[in-house]
């Protein structure tokens, strides 16, 4: 069995332009979404120490839940299969042939899929439901929706620390979906650097005390005003702001995450939210799988 997945060190890029002059600003991107070609972004952070803790378990196989376009379900596949483990993913909702991308990629990478209902799904930490799991596919190691638990918050904290040392900043702006990425940062920059997380689902009040089971001291902020009607929807208005941050920065987004908390950067700096002289720098997530699949509404 292969003991780790590959990692490729990345950049951070200063974008320029007049406005962010006008406003006083200066606006950097952390470019994790070019760490892996398909594990990418803070996938890698989230899964590094699971993939470690089902190897040292001597799990062969790894289980885990997501939606049709998610983001996890494609990096765990993809990381599996790097590490020579089977992978079994739940998906939310029935079976649409044909697949979208991300359902393919993941079945080509040797993800066995396994739908369920949507009622069904909402119990999946459920312990009666996980032993069902393991009546039917045996022995596994699980990994939550979103990946996120104390091993995934054990990378990203391990990342957060990393960006202290690779540059100065003020601010760090990072899409949220579960909230295990933006706790690990939390418990890296112990209140010396300001977070902002940009969640990405509907009414998603509750991520605040997700967030806080991981890192106690939740001072960051969640802006919860530019989910786009939830979680793989999105508008007009922001697949052209995707298309115009493309040929003007050549900066790569996708609608489901990265997208949606450029458009608040670009939104709170426009209204002055940011005071003069600071720098912010946005965390790239990858996803950049999931370009074209999110639903208008």
């Amino acid at each position: 069995m292969k003991n780790a997945i590959h990692y490729t060190k990345t950049d951070i890029i200063e974008l320029f332009s007049s406005n962010f002059e006008r406003h006083g600003i200066r606006l950097f991107v952390k470019r994790e979404d070019q760490n892996h070609p398909f594990i990418s972004g803070n996938k890698w952070w989230k899964l590094k120490y699971n993939l470690t803790e089902a190897q040292r378990q001597r799990k062969s196989t790894i289980l885990t839940f997501g939606g049709a376009f998610s983001n996890h379900l494609y990096a765990m596949a993809a990381a599996a299969r790097e590490c020579g483990l089977k992978s079994i993913g739940i998906v939310r909702g029935e079976e649409t042939n044909p697949l979208n991308p991300t359902l393919s990629f993941v079945r080509e990478a040797g993800m066995e899929l396994h739908y369920v209902s949507r009622a069904e799904y909402r119990n999946k930490t459920e312990p009666q439901f996980i032993e069902s799991l393991h009546d039917r596919f045996g022995d596994f190691y699980l990994v939550p929706e979103g990946g996120t638990n104390d091993c995934a918050v054990k990378g990203c904290t391990e990342f957060g620390e990393s960006l202290l040392r690779e540059m100065e900043f003020d601010y760090l702006c990072l899409p949220v979906g579960t909230g295990g990425t933006m706790a690990g940062l939390l418990n890296a920059f112990k209140g010396a650097k300001k977070i902002i997380g940009f969640p990405v689902l509907k009414g998603a009040d509750y991520l605040e005390d997700e967030i806080r089971k991981y890192a106690p001291l939740m001072n960051g902020a969640l802006n919860h005003h530019y989910h786009f009607g939830g979680y793989a929807k999105t508008t007009s208005a922001l697949a052209a702001f995707i298309s115009q941050m493309d040929a003007e920065f050549r900066l790569p987004l996708d609608p489901v995450y990265t997208g949606k908390m450029m458009f608040g950067i670009m939104d709170l700096i426009q209204k002055s939210y940011f005071k003069r002289g600071l720098s912010i720098l946005v965390l790239h997530t990858g996803g950049l799988q999931g370009k074209g699949q999110a639903s208008s509404g």
